[in-house]
């Protein structure tokens, strides 16, 4: 593996710099979720909240005590 990755390594810096460029992109983009993945991610996050909601798990804080507390605390 390090061999290949040493390989690979070496033949990418030794392409112009914007061709560099272009495969950090693509390399960066590889590794990203794509954006039904995430969509998804929040769609089971915003249902397992709704659900603590529901069965009275969470206690909701109203928005403006929220700003309200971290106002305060900023002026510290």
């Amino acid at each position: 593996m390090v061999d290949g990755y040493e390989k690979v390594a070496s033949a990418a810096l030794a392409l112009p710099p914007e061709a560099r460029a272009m495969l950090a992109e693509d390399l960066v983009a590889s590794l990203e979720a794509s954006q039904a993945e995430i969509d998804e991610a929040w769609h089971v996050e915003i249902e397992r909240r709704v659900k603590e909601i529901k069965e009275g798990k969470v206690q909701l804080i109203p928005g403006e005590q929220v700003m309200s507390e971290l106002r305060a605390q900023l002026k510290r």
